[in-house]
């Protein structure tokens, strides 16, 4: 009697179904690496131009500057001024003005420009790699019409900015399912160093991993610069993207991949094969303790070295990104690569756990026990680096409650805690797993029987051989329907084999269901961090709103000075009414009136302004105002960037050769 067996649709069904599980795991691991990640600070911000945005000056300037909020990375093209025309009339020349704190550059122009209404506009690099860019607009004498359109696209944006940021968070998830699949192997399951689905995991991580990092290093050129694919094969600019903080870690994580390759080598060969060994040893009931101790030795030195190199290879990231930026950046990155590691700890091995459970129905107990001790100390490590780098981002109690980044942040610690709150019933499933229940060796049994007849028929019914005329004997298929059909039973009664093992122990099925619903809490998580990532953090807010607490010395009205001077030449003396209006933290409307000394307008040949704010060694920040009449000076969108006890000095020029500057010290909210 012919049995036919059933085609393997079911299996087919199950591995689809399987594919969207893994995704959700992907991305899980993608929303808690986007932590290590997220900002902690601002991208690098336009703080003050020279002229300002929108200015009338009445003389062509000699140069234009720009002042940001952060260092920043500028070539010779990244600032260009052109004329209503369109043509360029800065020298091409960069100028590195940065003193201190004080974050500035400028770009010399070409003398004897008529009037008119000049654009600017630049890019940079910011010290957390990401390109920014933007561009404003002066004139000469009075504005005019002009032929030059402002940008509308940002830099890093189109299709180059999506191609980059998908390579650069498939770096992540490749990093974080490299080196938990790796940990959860080497300190939960060494036996898993053998199976073959845990081998494609973490083998694919690693080509992952190393495809993206190569794609973010041919793709950095186009990203920081132009937005064209085309400049990919710029060599030029591969060598120049090499000299930057940027392409010396993505090279150094090549570096670091090609060690990661001979790890992920000897884990599954050598390593693989000596607990092979051991425990066929084991079973025949020979002598392993100097096989066991090899094969410990073995374990201890891949764990070492893959600490090593995993911890470097987050140390590319944690060396050119935003650990490296901001405040403490010195504690910020080893708490940066901490986080990562754990993160990697725990959502890669979380990974290597589901594929373990659906893939390999076999794996003990005992080892589903070890990975829950490692996740709880994955998780106080992630505790303890996220309460830092939540400090960075929010700075105070008040930013955390009183800035969307900080609402934010809280909807995100909720997230987690009902994570962890999932992964505890995932605990309470692990304790109730049966290590080899009755039902499962019966069912195990059952089906390999069934699939052993299957081949002794299969063997005997394969083929036959037929002699030709020439006494030659071929070996054909006797029927090769019924091959197949013999094929599709074994492929059909190993699929139930793994079926039932699956399902022989519904306490596995249960943590099956509970990692996956930590899996789906993590794509919240994913929404979440994605938008913390283009939220302004709460610490910078709260500076901003500074002003408002600040001005209490001079609440609602302009700050209003008075400074006499005395150049000491003929008719030197006077003094010079100041007005900063509204007198707070970012642009100011700045007035200048200058008296003589019976109390009549002062028409002085030169006056200028610096503020300075001597706490956190800021300026001077000169201001050059024009005269709007005789005695009267003004000028506007004077950029203070930060609250504070402010020095003005004021520079007064009576003459060729007589001049005095006079200062004061006023309270800028």
């Amino acid at each position: 009697m012919t049995a036919t067996a059933p085609a393997p649709s079911t299996a087919r069904a199950r591995a689809t179904a399987f594919l969207p599980r893994l995704a959700l795991v992907l991305a899980a691991m993608l929303a808690t690496l986007f932590t290590a990640a997220a900002p902690a600070t601002a991208h690098a911000a336009l703080t003050a131009s020279d002229p300002t945005d929108g200015a009338v000056v009445a003389t062509a300037p000699a140069q234009v500057t720009l002042s940001f909020s952060e260092q920043v990375a500028m070539g010779d093209d990244s600032i260009r001024v052109l004329d209503p025309q369109g043509r360029r009339v800065d020298t091409g020349e960069l100028r590195d003005m940065c003193s201190g704190n004080t974050i500035r550059y400028g770009t010399a122009l070409h003398s004897g420009l008529p009037n008119g209404t000049y654009t600017v506009a630049w890019q940079a690099v910011s010290a957390d790699s990401h390109p920014i860019s933007g561009a404003f607009t002066f004139s000469i004498g009075a504005p005019s019409a002009t032929e030059v359109s402002l940008p509308t696209t940002t830099a890093g944006g189109g299709p180059v900015g999506i191609a980059y940021g998908i390579a650069r968070y498939a770096a992540y998830a490749g990093f974080t399912v490299l080196v938990g699949g790796a940990a959860f192997i080497l300190l939960c399951w060494r036996r898993g160093a053998a199976e073959r689905p845990l081998q494609k995991l973490v083998v694919r991580a690693w080509v992952t991993l190393t495809a993206a990092t190569l794609a973010m290093l041919v793709l950095r050129t186009p990203y920081t610069g132009s937005g064209r694919f085309a400049d990919v094969f710029d060599l030029d600019g591969l060598r120049a993207v090499l000299e930057t903080k940027t392409g010396a870690s993505l090279v150094s994580r090549l570096l670091l991949l090609g060690a990661a390759a001979l790890f992920v080598a000897v884990l599954f060969g050598v390593y693989a094969r000596r607990l092979e060994d051991a425990g066929t040893e084991e079973e025949t009931g020979r002598k392993e303790g100097e096989k066991t101790g090899d094969t410990n030795d073995l374990t201890f030195g891949l764990a070492i070295g893959g600490a090593v190199v995993s911890g470097g290879i987050a140390a590319t990231w944690a060396l050119s990104e935003h650990a490296s930026t901001g405040i403490q950046p010195g504690l910020a990155m080893p708490a940066d690569i901490l986080h990562m590691m754990a993160v990697a700890t725990w959502l890669g091995g979380l990974a290597a756990l589901l594929v373990a459970l659906h893939k390999v129905p076999g794996i003990e107990r005992s080892a589903v026990r070890r990975f829950s001790r490692v996740a709880f100390v994955s998780v106080v490590v992630l505790a303890v680096t996220g309460a830092y780098q939540a400090w960075r981002q929010t700075g105070s109690w008040s930013a955390l409650t009183g800035t969307e980044y900080g609402r934010l942040l809280l909807l995100k610690i909720a997230l987690v805690a009902v994570l962890l709150a999932v992964a505890s019933m995932s605990r309470k499933w692990t304790a109730r797993l049966a290590e080899a229940p009755a039902a499962l060796a019966e069912a195990d049994a059952k089906v390999g029987t069934q699939v052993a007849a299957a081949d002794d028929v299969s063997r005997e019914t394969e083929s036959v051989t037929v002699v030709s005329r020439e006494t030659e004997s071929v070996t054909v298929p006797a029927d090769p329907e019924r091959a197949a059909q013999l094929a599709r039973q074994r492929a059909a009664l190993e699929n139930a084999r793994e079926k039932r093992v699956r399902d022989a122990d519904p306490d596995r099925a249960g943590l099956r269901r509970s990692v996956l619903a930590e899996a789906a809490i993590a794509v919240v998580l994913l929404v979440v961090t994605t938008i913390l990532t283009s939220t302004e953090p709460g610490r910078t807010v709260e500076q901003e709103a500074a002003g408002g607490s600040a001005a209490t010395a001079v609440p609602d009205r302009a700050v209003k000075i008075t400074l006499p001077f005395d150049t000491g030449g003929p008719s030197g003396k006077g003094s010079v009414r100041l007005e900063l209006d509204p007198g707070r933290v970012g642009a100011n409307t700045l007035h200048l009136w200058a008296d003589t000394g019976d109390g009549q307008p002062f028409d002085l040949p030169e006056i200028k302004v610096a503020f300075t704010l001597p706490a956190k060694d800021i300026g001077p920040l000169p201001v050059l105002p024009d005269q709007a009449a005789p005695g009267h000076w003004t000028a506007s969108g004077v950029q203070l960037p930060l609250a504070g006890e402010w020095r003005i000095d004021v520079t007064v020029r009576t003459s060729d050769i007589d001049q005095t500057t006079v200062q004061k010290t006023v309270k800028i909210g």
